[in-house]
């Protein structure tokens, strides 16, 4: 009997601890289609983040390096530039789109089809700097069908 007790307080204890862990939501992934030589694409979804957090890393197999990039005007020109890392507040929704924030793969290892499912890895801290990732596919789109 003491056994089973202590077996439940560890699994208590466990599902506490999981429960309290940062917890990063992604809706609406979906990364460009791309055409025969085409070594690069976007990647753009919601990011919702259930406390403070920061966006430090992203990666998939598809693509040699992906960068988190933003895009923002200098003067009459729009630039894109990638970011080492991006503030997600608590209960506030960061948009990847076009045009604005958005994930770049470059060195694509293969064209990507409409309908293709292409795996990313998000990497983030929590407010103790410790990292968690989120895996999600997201479904390859043609740009005139971007819209979800």
């Amino acid at each position: 009997m003491r056994s089973l007790v202590l077996a439940l307080v560890a699994g208590l204890a466990g599902l506490t601890s999981v429960a309290a862990e940062a917890q990063l939501q992604v809706q609406q992934a979906w990364v460009r289609s791309t055409v025969a030589q085409q070594k690069a694409t976007g990647a753009f979804f919601l990011l919702r983040a259930d406390s403070d957090l920061q966006l430090v890393e992203a990666s998939s197999p598809v693509a040699a390096m992906v960068e988190i990039h933003e895009m923002a005007m200098e003067g009459s020109v729009m630039r894109m530039r990638a970011i080492e890392s991006l503030a997600l507040p608590a209960g506030k929704t960061v948009e990847f789109k076009p045009g604005g924030l958005h994930v770049m793969l470059m060195g694509l290892n293969r064209p990507l089809a409409a309908g293709d499912k292409v795996p990313l890895t998000l990497v983030y801290l929590d407010k103790n700097k410790k990292r968690h990732q989120v895996e999600l596919q997201a479904e390859a789109r043609a740009p005139q069908a971007a819209k979800p």
